[in-house]
């Protein structure tokens, strides 16, 4: 499966995803594209799931229709992300064309001043 890592998804999560072809945005030359132009670009160059950290990505454009799925991070904070990479893998695993799937993560308690 052909997967594409927006600009703000640590890149380091790659190595949980072997199996499949994961690219950066940045390796595409489109680092410098936006919401829609970015999934548009994804789904033309064939890409089959977008993993992003913007949760407002969902509201901001309509995903109905689209082909391509995807995956939100509640958090992008690497260190909380591989504490349980197993949860990217099954969201990535589990979705379907033109789906939505949000992964959230535990962050840990802020300390108390």
């Amino acid at each position: 499966m052909r997967i594409l890592f927006d600009k703000n998804v640590p890149y380091p999560l790659r190595q949980y995803l072997e199996k499949h072809e994961v690219r950066t945005a940045a390796e595409q030359g489109w680092d410098r594209l936006v919401n829609g132009e970015l999934l548009r670009a994804a789904e033309e160059a064939g890409f089959a799931v977008m993993v992003t950290s913007d949760q407002s990505l969902e509201y901001q454009q309509n995903l109905k229709g689209r082909k391509l799925a995807l995956v939100v991070l509640s958090t992008n904070h690497i260190r909380i992300l591989e504490q349980n990479p197993g949860k990217l893998v099954s969201a990535i695993e589990a979705v379907q064309t033109g789906s939505y799937e949000f992964v959230r993560y535990e962050l840990p308690p802020r300390p108390k001043c």
